[in-house]
């Protein structure tokens, strides 16, 4: 540190910040009008080199400079190829347009603020929004653990809260009506093991015979199967221990199961060496796996030819659950039937169940403690 006066009496001082990336030595300089006031400046400046949180020299990176480096260099080896090409498509798409020019060092919570309010007046959802912040602020936390910013400044911003998307399970009667029209269609166990067990689309459609144990009456989740941008249709491992699961087959599942594999043998005999199996239970004609966009175009025809309202595919999922809570299967096995990591999500998702169960379970402790109703 060295503090002086010039020959106009403005007063000046250095702070030895360490080397630059090149070896030089690397000098910071604050002047002000008196002897205390540089004084300050400099102590403060030590202060914060001390702490490993100083700004780099220069001007320093522009948000979009830094972004793309923690996206290349730094995300891509952390995260899944399919959550890295997310992340990729909301920097170009909502923060690089708007905050991207802004230097990393100096970006202020108020510009983020108003980035967000920008995307909800273009009629983005409160759920992108929440997706863009997660993600600025991981590339930040990265930044200001690294020294080149002194803090996070999307701690400081609250983003909009997500409203929960209400779920549309099918009632018992047109889950019966979807299965019986699913006899008429290809791969019909596929809407079998939609509506009886809960899978997700990514599940079903991973889904291998090495999966399934007919003779025990079980099937294995150990991947999901999603499309990457320039990779096609990958293969994914679970993201949670908790979606990895066995799952016990009812025995009417079973049986649907075993006419799918039957089926799918004479299929491999017509394409004879056409056939491009990879082992998939649910597959098209030639052996080759079902794209989620035609599984959904499939799903939305077959709520046609059964006579049923128009629902989301993962409804199908919520009417799985819906139909063991409502039978009186604990929370508790429902979600490890899912796949949920926690209990909280199970009964989050399905509070519309709840009342009814608790108007059962208040029944039932009526009944243990003053016997069954005579009236």
């Amino acid at each position: 540190m060295s503090i002086y006066r010039d020959d106009e009496g403005r007063w000046h001082g250095y702070v030895s910040m360490g080397l630059k990336p090149g070896g030089r030595r690397n000098r910071r300089h604050v002047t002000g009008k008196t002897r205390a006031d540089v004084t300050g400046k400099v102590r403060a400046m030590e202060r914060r080199r001390d702490e490993g949180v100083a700004a780099a020299s220069g001007r320093g990176p522009t948000l979009s400079e830094w972004l793309e480096h923690w996206l290349e260099q730094i995300a891509a080896r952390r995260v899944r190829p399919r959550t890295l090409e997310s992340y990729r498509a909301t920097v170009r798409l909502h923060i690089v347009p708007s905050i991207g020019a802004q230097r990393l060092a100096k970006l202020q919570p108020e510009q983020v603020e108003a980035m967000y309010g920008q995307m909800l007046a273009s009629g983005l959802s409160a759920s992108s929004v929440l997706r863009t912040h997660r993600i600025l602020s991981r590339a930040l936390k990265v930044a200001m653990q690294r020294g080149k910013i002194t803090r996070n400044v999307c701690t400081l911003v609250d983003p909009p809260t997500p409203k929960r998307s209400e779920s549309s399970p099918l009632t018992v009667d047109e889950a019966r009506r979807v299965l019986h029209a699913a006899q008429n269609v290809r791969n019909p166990a596929r809407w079998t093991v939609a509506l009886a067990l809960g899978l997700r689309q990514s599940e079903a459609l991973g889904l291998k015979w090495s999966d399934v144990e007919l003779d025990r009456g079980t099937l294995s989740i150990r991947r999901g199967l999603h499309r990457v941008s320039g990779q096609g249709l990958v293969l994914e491992e679970p993201k949670s221990a908790r979606s990895r699961r066995t799952l016990a087959l009812p025995a009417q599942l079973v049986e649907g199961l075993r006419l799918q594999r039957e089926a799918q043998d004479r299929e491999r005999e017509i394409a004879g060496t056409e056939w491009q199996g990879e082992d998939f239970v649910f597959a098209q004609a030639n052996g080759r796996p079902l794209d989620r966009r035609s599984d959904w175009e499939h799903w939305r025809a077959l709520l046609t030819s059964a006579g049923v309202r128009q629902v989301r595919l993962h409804d199908g999922r919520h009417t799985a659950a819906t139909l063991l809570l409502t039978a009186g299967v604990h929370p508790r096995v429902v979600m490890e039937l899912l796949g949920h990591s926690q209990m909280r999500t199970t009964t989050d998702v399905y509070s519309h169940v709840m009342p009814a169960l608790a108007r059962e379970a208040a029944d039932q402790m009526g009944t243990a403690l003053w016997g069954p109703d005579r009236n």
